[in-house]
């Protein structure tokens, strides 16, 4: 087979103050999906955490997929986050917002309506109360023991807990071993309180074939309800602060939560394969 397909690269969740921040998504527009094979073909050629494969469904909705290197996975904040601002860009929404139809369900973004970037609807993923493990602890490399541990419902397929550090000094210090956490099948989110935002992360996927996520919208699914409840706030200012930081507000609505933020193009083409 011979493809020739638009392609763009986002980077979601971008810092507008910093250049060359947020995470960056490959976008792939198609009349339809390729084998599994081609598409994971692709996404580990871009070797980007997640490539989007767009196909139209009817007026401002769209069928969309989500690869890593290694696999496909259920959810992809940053990448559907960089779908929509093509579509909404690139003039193929008539409405307000790019509609998506996934394997977690319809999934929206729009304008942000009291800002120049975006807004992202996703479902609220759930966590419950957990315990620290003497090996996971060694894997992610602490200088801090974990004020709380959760294991989160469901992302990626693996293994998923999140870990509430007592600062951001914590978080930003952690050096996990990522052989390690892809030999025990987990992936790991380190919060805590930030020192200039409401909340810090990182992200952690090797269990996904991502190592560390710069800015990762469906880990967010989880801090932005966890956050919201301790912190008693409807809206709130998070950063994810790894090697390639990033920006981004989020909500808490009932079983939904709203991302917002900046998703600047970096690159535009055509693959062909």
């Amino acid at each position: 087979m011979s493809l020739s397909l638009p392609y763009f690269e986002i980077h979601s969740f971008a810092d507008p103050k910093r250049p060359h921040s947020g995470n960056p998504a490959g976008v792939v527009l198609m009349d339809g999906f390729a084998s599994d094979s081609e598409l994971l073909g692709i996404a580990n050629s871009n070797n980007l955490s997640e490539t989007a494969f767009l196909v139209p469904r009817g007026e401002d909705v769209w069928d969309l997929r989500w690869f890593t290197p290694a696999i496909e996975v259920d959810l992809c904040g940053h990448a559907t986050f960089a779908a929509g601002a093509v579509v909404l860009e690139e003039g193929l929404v008539k409405g307000r917002a790019a509609r998506f139809d996934t394997r977690s369900g319809r999934l929206s973004v729009s304008r942000d309506s009291k800002g120049d970037g975006y807004a992202m609807d996703l479902p609220a993923v759930g966590y419950t109360a957990a315990k620290a493990t003497p090996t996971l602890e060694n894997a992610l490399g602490l200088g801090a023991f974990p004020d709380a541990v959760f294991d989160v419902t469901r992302i990626h397929g693996a293994h998923y807990q999140m870990w509430v550090l007592p600062d951001e000094a914590a978080v930003r210090q952690a050096k996990p071993d990522h052989g390690a956490l892809r030999a025990l099948d987990t992936n790991i989110i380190l919060t805590s309180p930030g020192d200039r935002t409401d909340f810090v992360s990182r992200f952690f996927a090797p269990a996904s074939g991502v190592d560390e996520d710069p800015v990762t919208g469906s880990a967010h699914c989880t801090l932005a309800p966890y956050w919201a409840d301790r912190l008693d706030k409807a809206r709130l200012s998070a950063r994810q602060i790894g090697p390639r930081p990033g920006a981004l507000d989020v909500a808490k609505k009932g079983e939904r939560v709203t991302l917002y933020g900046h998703a600047p193009r970096y690159l535009e083409g055509r693959i062909r394969a």
